[in-house]
């Protein structure tokens, strides 16, 4: 790592976060909170000027640093910095042609195109490739919210990868094979992990702190002359690969197919890759039922057939908890009460609350395999293959 690339991550864990929290803690006093005009003129115009600094040194430098980790590192700065600035209200897309920092902007799309990314920060950057210092991990502030909200996040993507991990092991056994158990065991461990760990969060989140000062941090903003969507926790590969190899989503539905196109430059390189192969495969739902026309009376599709109807329970709880609880709870409920001149910049996707709502409703509901016939779901299938094999 360059000495300009190490200044520039001691600044985010240290200056960066310290004049964020200063800032949460102004607004947040406020009787309107959503209101970022008025407080903290001179702790905004440090935090943008401290940054410009390394952001410039980094640009002279004029590479991204001595491999992956290092560049990605830089464009998780960088790309914290311009979050922290659109999320203080010194950049908002609503009013401008063009990001008003060009220097941090071409340094976003230099390092963002050399690594195949999306040139602003990623879910990765503050989750599962946050690296810690010293038992920190980064984060926008310090206050405890972020903290858990950030950690329990983390822990259920991993938990998550965990279970991708284990179910690309059936793919070159065969959903027949007797050995499944092992794959199918270690990704049902991992899953009820999720739901623990998300409830962990659901109890413990304070809903005004994440609604007024964690989830501003991840609004669209400007890199260039091209506005881009806030990081998503969905960012990552491994519930992608649980939807495709589970069945409940296919990469040929036309609503599904763009939105891996969508996130696909979101996803660290790595993830790119397991993606791509595993849109390849047939999914465990497909075997099943092609092989149900001979074999439904078998001991051994009974078994695996009841195992996997287990796996697509506790996927199916997953998706129901988090938008009921995280999505309904700790977005649509408090943008509810907040005053109508915030309203337009309360999602991080880019589209208006209702529109953002109902896609992540239906996404939802595929998981769930709903009877919906208005979307692609799976729920005829599912019922077939229970009927073949009850529980």
């Amino acid at each position: 790592m360059s000495t300009h690339s190490e200044a520039f991550d001691r600044w985010i864990r240290g200056s960066f976060m310290e004049l964020n929290t200063e800032l949460e803690n102004l607004y947040f006093a406020q009787e309107d909170r959503a209101d970022v005009s008025r407080a903290g003129g001179d702790l905004k115009a440090r935090l943008r000027d401290e940054g410009h600094v390394h952001v410039v040194a980094l640009l002279a430098e004029g590479d991204t640093g001595d491999g992956f980790a290092t560049a990605f590192g830089v464009l998780g700065n960088v790309g914290l910095y311009l979050a922290a600035l659109r999320r203080h209200e010194l950049t908002n897309p609503a009013r401008e042609e063009k990001s008003p920092f060009p220097e941090a902007s071409s340094l976003a799309m230099h390092v963002g195109a050399a690594l195949g990314m999306a040139p602003r920060f990623s879910t990765a950057h503050l989750a599962h490739m946050n690296f810690s210092h010293a038992g920190v991990r980064k984060s926008f502030t310090s206050l405890p919210d972020e903290v858990l909200f950030i950690d329990e996040n983390t822990r259920g993507i991993m938990l998550l990868q965990l279970a991708a991990d284990a179910l690309t092991k059936v793919v070159p056994l065969g959903i027949s094979s007797p050995l499944v158990d092992v794959p199918f065991a270690a990704a049902r461990h991992a899953l009820l992990a999720v739901l623990e760990s998300n409830q962990r969060l659901f109890s413990r989140l304070n809903v005004d702190r994440f609604f007024f000062s964690v989830r501003p941090y991840y609004k669209p903003y400007m890199v260039g002359r091209q506005e881009y969507r806030g990081a998503n926790a969905g960012d990552f590969s491994g519930i992608n690969e649980l939807d495709l190899l589970l069945g409940l989503c296919r990469a040929n539905d036309p609503y599904y197919a763009q939105l891996l196109v969508d996130k696909m430059q979101f996803m660290p390189p790595q993830d790119q890759g397991r993606l791509r192969d595993c849109m390849r495969h047939e999914s465990f739902l497909d075997g099943l039922l092609a092989l149900s026309r001979e074999h439904a009376r078998k001991d051994w599709f009974q078994r695996n057939a009841r195992a996997y109807l287990e796996l697509t329970d506790l996927y199916g709880r997953i998706a129901a908890q988090h938008h009921d609880q995280l999505v309904k709870r700790f977005i649509e409920a408090p943008a509810a009460r907040m005053n109508e001149t915030h309203l337009a910049s309360v999602t991080a996707s880019g589209p208006p609350l209702p529109v953002l709502l109902r896609a992540l409703e239906t996404l939802r509901d595929m998981r769930l395999a709903a009877d919906r016939p208005d979307i692609a779901s799976r729920y005829a299938d599912l019922a077939k293959l229970r009927q073949l094999a009850p529980a």
